[in-house]
């Protein structure tokens, strides 16, 4: 068996990866819903937008609960913390993503112009709100929120839902908005053709350069800011989990230490930056598939940066900094994840072949020929 240490730098790159795969597999579904008023200018259109997420969308959001999956069973603490912190802004991410399936299924059930037009806002939203409380959270990892552990490890927090939605905060979420409009925008530029295939490459230039722009600002805000938190003593990497064996402060560029100990994980934030802009050069190449990989790279190194700024913690405390949670004191036991790993080994491979086959089957554009000859029964 692996030691305990091994297993949770296993886990957290697991976690990472399980992210990554929920940003890319289901957020070019929530860019192309945020994309829907501005790629398609008519019902059919709209239609053809739909029907690329809409035969692929509830396999994609598995990630998801793949990802909190792990948190709850790998890093309870974690879970225990963040889930009860961010309480509303769980609850506004899972009434949004409610809105996508009701809207699927009930848009074009009934024919008129108003109808249709509740239900296009609605998928707009349910695409919007999660894109962005997703980047808001990120943001406040970066940040540090202010909870606590008494002696039993019973968590108190001091912020409410308005304390998250801080400037710094809700930069990282625009940065998530034109990251992701960008991969739905490349998602639909391979899955559809003609005028819609069109407007979807151009916004993809623009919302690239969007990405790039925003992303390189949140770096100069780390770097200028007074961002980062550093362990002084305790948090020994195979000790039992107990968030309060340590002690930790708040420490000025401590975000960039990990870049200078590991200097090949520069490359990381560097993907993140050149990702966009190739994007955007390559808004118009016959190759879309190739942007859609680089797109996929570009999120991986966004979401990779601030998994490697922050090692080895998983959630900072601004106020109390001793009962920020880190890989190597929020675990779950040994044997648990050892039992886990095995399981995910056996797995993922599945759920990975799964959904290429799913993809392979589904392939080839939605074309308005396709909706206009199956109207009653496409999206």
């Amino acid at each position: 068996m692996l030691d305990l240490q091994t297993l949770r730098v296993i886990w957290w790159l697991l976690l990472g990866i399980l992210l990554i795969g929920f940003a890319v597999m289901d957020g070019f579904d929530l860019g192309a819903a945020m994309l829907l008023p501005f790629v398609g200018r008519n019902d059919t259109e709209r239609r053809v937008i739909i029907n690329t997420i809409g035969p692929v969308w509830e396999g994609n959001q598995v990630w998801l609960i793949l990802g909190g999956g792990a948190i709850f069973a790998a890093w309870p603490a974690l879970y225990a913390v963040s889930f009860s912190g961010f309480y509303l802004a769980m609850l506004l991410v899972l009434a949004a993503l409610i809105l996508r399936p009701v809207g699927f299924k009930f848009r074009s059930k009934m024919p008129g112009a108003r109808w249709r037009a509740n239900w296009d806002r609605a998928l707009f939203v349910g695409g919007l709100v999660p894109t962005l409380v997703f980047g808001v959270a990120m943001g406040n990892l970066l940040e540090g929120v202010p909870f606590s552990f008494d002696s039993e490890l019973r968590a108190t927090y001091s912020f409410g839902l308005s304390d998250l939605l801080n400037p710094f905060a809700l930069t990282c979420g625009l940065v998530s908005i034109a990251m992701l409009l960008t991969h739905g925008a490349v998602y639909l530029s391979v899955k559809t053709d003609g005028v819609v295939a069109q407007r979807a490459r151009e916004i993809s230039r623009l919302t690239a350069i969007a990405w790039f722009a925003l992303f390189s600002v949140v770096g100069l805000w780390l770097w200028f800011g007074h961002f980062g938190f550093a362990i002084t003593a305790g948090a020994l990497p195979e000790s039992p989990s107990d968030p309060l064996a340590k002690t930790a402060i708040a420490q000025s560029g401590a975000w960039f230490s990990n870049y200078s100990r590991w200097p090949m994980t520069r490359l990381v934030p560097a993907v993140g930056l050149m990702a966009p802009l190739l994007v955007a050069l390559l808004a118009n190449i016959r190759q879309r598939l190739l942007v859609f990989m680089i797109s996929s790279l570009g999120i991986a190194g966004v979401i990779g940066s601030v998994g490697v700024s922050l090692f080895p913690f998983l959630l900072p405390s601004s106020s109390h900094p001793q009962s920020s949670l880190t890989v190597w004191d929020a675990s779950s036991s040994e044997r648990t994840l050892g039992i886990m790993l095995i399981a995910v080994i056996v797995l993922l491979p599945i759920v990975l072949a799964y959904t290429g086959w799913v993809f392979h089957v589904m392939r080839g554009p939605v074309t308005s020929a396709y909706i206009e000859a199956n109207r009653e029964t496409s999206y």
